[in-house]
């Protein structure tokens, strides 16, 4: 892709005032918001070398070599929703960040906030849900903990999980090792997961069949390392959707993106209900969906063992890693214009300006 020169159009919406007082829902966004509270509030405590990289697992070494290690926690409104649930949701969730480093995902543990009044029958289902999830990922749930809160104290159910994987040999994968050249892969369309949540609450104000994407990724990411040991990045685009992660990307390594917006997959239904709502799709949550940055040289034979998976069927180059302008993402439009693609502020509410 031949690069193409900066060209800012129109106006923007201003930025979002700050809160330095007190948290607000902007700051569980996944933007901005998020990424300035982590870095003023609990890097500045907690900082240390491993935590210091940013990515959503640590490389820590012990005696056999490299484990990748993550925690996350999941709340999710409402628990069931079209192709997923709090359980599935939980399990996929840490099973890809510990891949997302190039590792062999083995261990979890979670962690369950019951309310008071929950139905057992539900907590059973999301109980069944997790450990089908984690047969699909070929790992063991091997620990947890249950506490209980006065009604009102949560939303019905609150689950944390922490991973534990082994990093492949060889494989150095993260968010700083993006390099000028690389191709930057899709593994499937984006925003199926954030809409189908919005459906499920109904905030969409017509029908759609539209399914999360939520899955576990690990075995669609072995496939890609058996097909090159050439992979710098891989990432799965959750809160704050494509257009965050890429900037977070681009940031850690210091580099340019270029994505070019006729390549990006976006289902039909996602669209039409983005338009609807004001949103755009760059920015919706997706929790089964990977970008991964590849040598030019690797990857065609990259795409084509990711387009041999269940997940990766519809994988797709959307762009490339470029030298300039660094920390920047831009987007070559469908009409041939050039605009940047900034890190979400805060929460996403439909467009008003």
């Amino acid at each position: 892709m031949s690069e193409t020169p900066l060209n800012i159009e129109g106006a923007v919406c201003p930025v979002p005032l700050t809160h330095n007082e007190q948290i607000v829902m902007g700051h569980g966004s996944g933007g901005k918001m998020s990424h300035d509270l982590i870095k003023k509030v609990f890097l500045s405590v907690l900082e240390n070398p491993i935590l210091k990289t940013g990515d959503d697992a640590a490389s820590v070494v012990f005696s056999g070599g490299n484990l990748a290690v993550s925690t996350d926690a999941h709340v999710v409104s409402p628990l069931f929703f079209p192709g997923g649930d709090i359980g599935k949701l939980a399990v996929c969730g840490t099973v890809n960040d510990v891949a997302m480093l190039g590792a062999k995902p083995l261990y979890l543990t979670a962690g369950f906030i019951l309310e008071e009044g929950l139905l057992m029958e539900t907590l059973q289902r999301v109980i069944a849900s997790m450990k089908s999830a984690a047969e699909e990922a070929g790992v063991q749930i091997v620990a947890g903990d249950t506490k209980v809160v006065q009604k009102g104290k949560a939303d019905g159910l609150y689950i944390t999980t922490a991973g534990v994987g082994v990093i492949r040999e060889g494989m150095t994968v993260g968010g700083a090792h993006a390099k000028a050249g690389d191709v930057i892969i899709l593994s499937g369309s984006l925003g199926d997961h954030g809409i189908a949540v919005l459906g499920a609450r109904g905030e969409l104000g017509f029908q759609s069949s539209i399914q999360s994407d939520v899955a576990p990724l690990n075995h669609l990411i072995e496939a890609m390392m058996n097909a090159s040991p050439n992979i710098h990045v891989l990432r799965d685009p959750t809160r704050g959707g494509l257009a965050t992660t890429l900037n977070e990307i681009a940031t850690q390594s210091n580099v340019g993106i270029m994505l070019d917006e006729k390549t990006i997959p976006v289902h039909s239904e996602v669209g039409a209900a983005c338009e609807m709502l004001g949103f755009d799709p760059l920015y919706i949550a997706n929790e089964g969906k990977l970008i991964a940055m590849v040598a030019r040289e690797d990857a065609a034979s990259v795409l084509k063992a990711m387009r041999a998976t269940r997940y990766g069927e519809d994988a797709v180059i959307i762009g490339e890693v470029t030298a300039e302008p660094r920390g920047r993402v831009l987007l070559k439009t469908a009409i041939g214009s050039t605009r940047v693609v900034d890190v979400l502020a805060g929460e996403m509410l439909p467009r008003i300006c």
